[in-house]
């Protein structure tokens, strides 16, 4: 599973979760930071990531669209960076679920 962070995340995200999810990469990593939702979640699809936000306007475009691209939505409200990444690798096994269900198009994560 490919994740792309969304810029309501830290753009360190993806180092810290690196050994779990290979690839991982940030909107700044690929320079589309600003980027509109539409362009976003086509970039993703195109790409083949699972995009993670904490972005309601992505939650609406998953019903909307379906997937690709999956979509993991953090539940979390304000936090440190290490504890998305703590429930991020908490929860590995249950995105691999997830990313393995192709009628799956969002999961939620408290």
């Amino acid at each position: 599973m490919r994740l792309l962070f969304d810029e309501n995340l830290a753009s360190s995200l993806p180092a810290l979760v690196a050994d779990m999810f290979p690839g991982a990469v940030h909107l700044r990593d690929i320079g589309m930071r600003g980027a509109d939702d539409a362009e976003i979640w086509k970039y993703a699809a195109i790409h083949g990531f699972t995009l993670v936000t904490k972005d309601d306007d992505f939650r609406e475009l998953s019903i909307l669209r379906g997937a690709p691209p999956k979509l993991v939505m953090i539940g979390l409200g304000n936090c440190a960076t290490r504890e998305v990444a703590m429930l991020l690798r908490d929860r590995a096994a249950q995105m691999a679920a997830f990313a393995n269900d192709t009628s799956a198009a969002m999961i939620e994560l408290p």
